[in-house]
């Protein structure tokens, strides 16, 4: 697909298909970068993304236990010496 480059105000600009938008899962804002003459435009990597919501997914199934409880046992300045 060709698309036109147009002026918007003091910079430069193109019409990018919804359609595009979509498939590419861009949203309000996206990540530009130059390689080698090419312009590379990327969804904002979000990495963390619904996390809150998948903890408390596991923990209401129940899943949110520490599996190696055995080998965090308290020391004697654990029980004695740490204050919160």
């Amino acid at each position: 697909m060709k698309a036109s480059i147009i002026r918007i105000g003091n910079s430069w600009g193109i019409r990018i298909p919804k359609a595009f938008l979509e498939e590419c899962g861009f949203r309000d804002t996206v990540e530009l970068e130059v390689h080698n003459q090419h312009l590379v435009i990327r969804p904002i990597n979000r990495p963390r993304t619904n996390w809150d919501e998948a903890f408390q997914q596991m923990a209401h199934r129940g899943e949110d236990i520490l599996l190696d409880r055995e080998s965090f046992s308290n020391t004697t300045w654990d029980e004695n010496e740490w204050e919160w």
